[in-house]
């Protein structure tokens, strides 16, 4: 029986083919010019790597900053991309990001104001960073492919592969080889419709893609998918956002939030959990900035002090940018690892005792009767909890 097909549109080159197979039926003979190398023994193969090695060359040890994004992060974010992409591009580039007539940051999943509230320079460091090496000038040729060894390119880090560049033809793997080979468009597409419509089913093949490939590619991928016959499109929303997303239909009933970019401003106290803004997604400390002179009051519960809870300074706001910038959080927990759902039932108990002490004052109880199943059980087990449990 065949083997299970894998297509897959990646990070770095959404409009390339790269397609492998363990199957021997197909013969690249006929359609490449060069010789395919004959397979080899598995005691021939060199050893490959499963994951990536984690770099750990250059690390620094210092003091904890007290604020995010300001100067530095302006400064870093342009050398980076200037380096990657060249003044013009850089130019042409960044003042297209998250713009309704530019496209997406790839960064981060990030919601964008509405148009007429967006900045000139709508993204972050990490954004910058990001879109410069999507559009980064340098190049991956076969001759990289040729050079380097899928056994020796398992053994870089995942930051040296990302910055080799953008692949510039479509490349195949035959069985049994170590190299990628170059292919011809025809080809390669000849060589996917064979093994797709070798298949017993649609659904022994697998489409994957990534939350970086344009929505506009995605789209057309998945409606190719669907008129093939399958559903089997696992992306990166998978990796990140099932056991999230589980949890919530199963709580809420959607598995996603239920909150508006919007709703920041006019919230009275926001509770940052497990959470790192200014490493993760800085833009949502704009968000934040301006919760807080909204007058709410920000907790960070993180076994980290971030810099970006502690202080953020505003790239685009010169008083922010040059003076001490805005704090953030007003209060930071710093709980220990997995220590969340403990803190999370402190919390609970200290407001189910405001409530006991003034009933009616704490609790909607309307709303909660209305919309939640089983509360007074959870409130019966609430109570059983200790204050030593919850300290320990």
């Amino acid at each position: 029986m065949p083997s299970r097909f894998f297509v897959y549109g990646g990070n770095n080159h959404p409009a390339t083919l790269v397609t492998s197979s363990n199957s021997q039926a197909h013969n690249l003979d006929a359609m490449s010019t060069k010789p395919v190398p004959a397979p080899e023994t598995p005691a021939q193969m060199p050893k490959r790597f499963a994951e990536t090695p984690i770099e750990t060359d250059g690390l620094e040890v210092a003091s904890p900053s007290t604020y995010a994004a300001g100067l530095p992060a302006v400064g870093h974010a342009l050398k980076i991309a200037v380096k990657q992409m060249g003044v013009v591009r850089t130019m042409e580039t960044l003042t297209q990001v998250n713009h309704a007539k530019g496209f997406d940051c790839p960064g981060c999943a990030w919601p964008d104001p509405d148009p007429e509230h967006r900045a000139l320079n709508e993204y972050c460091e990490n954004g910058a960073k990001a879109v410069a090496e999507e559009a980064t000038l340098r190049r991956v040729t076969p001759e990289f492919f040729a050079q380097h060894s899928v056994s020796e390119l398992s053994r870089q880090s995942d930051y040296w592969l990302s910055q080799q560049g953008r692949l510039t033809r479509p490349m195949y793997l035959p069985a049994g080889a170590d190299h990628y080979q170059p292919i011809e468009w025809k080809d390669a597409f000849a060589l996917i419709g064979r093994e797709l419509n070798a298949l017993e089913s649609p659904n022994q093949a697998i489409f994957y893609t990534s939350g970086r490939t344009s929505n506009e590619a995605a789209f057309l991928y998945q409606l190719f998918v669907r008129e093939f016959g399958t559903n089997n499109m696992p992306d990166c929303s998978n990796m990140c956002h099932e056991s999230s997303g589980s949890a919530l239909n199963a709580t809420i009933g959607i598995g996603k939030g239920t909150v508006t970019l919007d709703d920041f401003n006019h919230a009275d106290a926001i509770f940052v959990i497990g959470q790192n803004p200014g490493t993760n997604h800085p833009r949502m400390l704009s968000a934040l900035e301006s919760a807080v002179k909204n007058g709410a009051t920000i907790v960070s519960v993180n076994p980290l002090a971030e810099a970006g809870m502690i202080r953020f300074k505003h790239p685009q706001h010169p008083l922010s940018l040059l003076g001490e910038g805005t704090p953030i959080a007003k209060m930071h927990l710093q709980v220990k690892i997995n220590g969340d759902i403990a803190v999370m039932k402190g919390i609970m108990k200290e407001m189910l005792a405001a409530e006991d002490a003034a009933a009616g004052t704490v609790f909607d109880w309307a709303f909660i009767r209305e919309k939640s199943e089983g509360v007074d059980e959870f409130l019966a087990e609430l109570r059983k909890v200790s204050w030593d449990d919850i300290l320990e």
